[in-house]
């Protein structure tokens, strides 16, 4: 009995043996290696770049006023459409003291000058009267009285101006109503009921009381890297892809090109604007981001395949035609291609291949043997 068991004991330890030895055999065999294969086909090949940027009116006026003092009343708000000359906000002028003095005793004088005058003015209309003075004298009596009477008139204009900033007689031409210079559309009121603001001049910008733009002049302003800024010129149609409209493209031409860059996170940038053309029936608002896509080159109706599929090996590019299948293997001759255009995925072939022809492609992983691709 311990015969058998130990005879039993060795076939056993001898099969587990051989049973090793054909498994690491199996697994040291190489594998046949399966590729996909590629048909040379025929389309278009466009090579872009794309910019990144915003969409804003050509023109931002800034209105500002002509007269300091504090904002009285607001009449528009962002969003309103204005016309020229139309009231955005009027302003109260805050009076300087001195400037009110002198103004107030400027028409004191000329209330006291003009008494006298006036009093002299009627002597002379009786002297005239009996003859005892000469008409030449008259006339110069009542020239003086009417340039009293002027400069009365005057000297109270200016104490209005003074005090309010505005007139009887130039009412209509009141710097205290802040008005639109353009037609278009208010982007921003950055003042309230009760600001003081300050009039433009030679030290001083301004307060600045609105934000007007033509919303039907659109432009796009984006960066280009220096890499491409080359190969773009003004002219050339693009393609506007605003973010907050969908499935929409809006044309556009280029007009601009900065002439000096402008280092970014390590990376050369050139300004472009383009021209942008937005129906009317789309609203757009000022600063929405865009992406421009510029067509650097293109070529149509010529033999493409997969860059993916090409060798490059020094300055020749060549790839690998199917010859044959044999027992599930594929077999392929190499041979020597041009190149052309590229988009990235697909090349351009100018010699080498015909439409039809079927070449090697990635490589399939985990495929069964018994499943070769053709």
């Amino acid at each position: 009995m311990k015969k058998v068991l130990r005879i039993a004991l060795f076939v056993l330890i001898g099969v587990i043996v051989i049973g090793t030895f054909v498994f690491l055999y199996q697994k040291s065999k190489p594998k046949d290696v399966v590729y996909e294969i590629t048909t040379v086909e025929s389309g278009n090949i466009e090579n872009t770049t794309v910019a990144t940027g915003k969409v804003s009116p050509r023109d931002e006026i800034l209105i500002k006023p002509q007269i300091s003092g504090i904002v009285s009343e607001v009449l528009k708000e962002a969003g309103d459409f204005v016309k020229t000359g139309d009231i955005i906000a009027t302003v109260k002028v805050v009076p300087d003291v001195a400037q009110l003095n002198t103004a107030e005793s400027q028409v004191n004088v000329a209330q006291i000058n003009l008494t006298q005058i006036k009093a002299e003015h009627e002597r002379q209309i009786q002297l005239y009267q009996k003859g005892v003075i000469a008409k030449e004298e008259m006339d110069k009596s009542e020239a003086d009285y009417k340039k009293a009477l002027e400069e009365l008139e005057k000297s109270k204009d200016n104490l209005d101006i003074v005090k309010s900033g505005i007139s009887k007689k130039t009412a209509q031409y009141s710097n205290t109503q802040i008005r639109s210079t353009i037609t278009g559309m208010i982007l921003d009121v950055p003042v309230k009921k009760g600001n003081s603001v300050i009039q433009a001049n030679t030290f001083n910008d301004g307060t600045t009381i609105a934000t007007v733009a033509d919303m039907n002049d659109m432009i796009f302003i984006g960066k280009i890297d220096e890499t491409e800024v080359g190969r773009v010129h003004t002219g050339m149609p693009m393609k506007l892809s605003v973010g907050a409209i969908e499935n929409k493209k809006f044309d556009a031409t280029l007009e601009y090109i900065a002439p000096k860059g402008v280092e970014e996170n390590g990376a050369i940038l050139f300004e472009i604007k383009a021209a942008a053309r937005i129906p009317d029936t789309v609203v757009v608002r000022a600063g929405y981001s865009a992406n421009a896509e510029i067509v650097l080159a293109k070529v149509e109706k010529v033999l493409t395949i997969p860059e993916s599929s090409i060798t490059f090996s020094n300055d020749s590019a060549y790839i690998y035609i199917l010859k044959d299948t044999i027992d599930q293997k594929q077999i392929f001759d190499k041979k020597n291609i041009k190149i052309g255009l590229s988009d990235g995925i697909k090349v351009e072939v100018k010699e080498g291949l015909n439409q039809g022809d079927r070449i090697r492609g990635n490589e399939i992983t985990d495929k069964p043997k018994s499943a070769p691709g053709q």
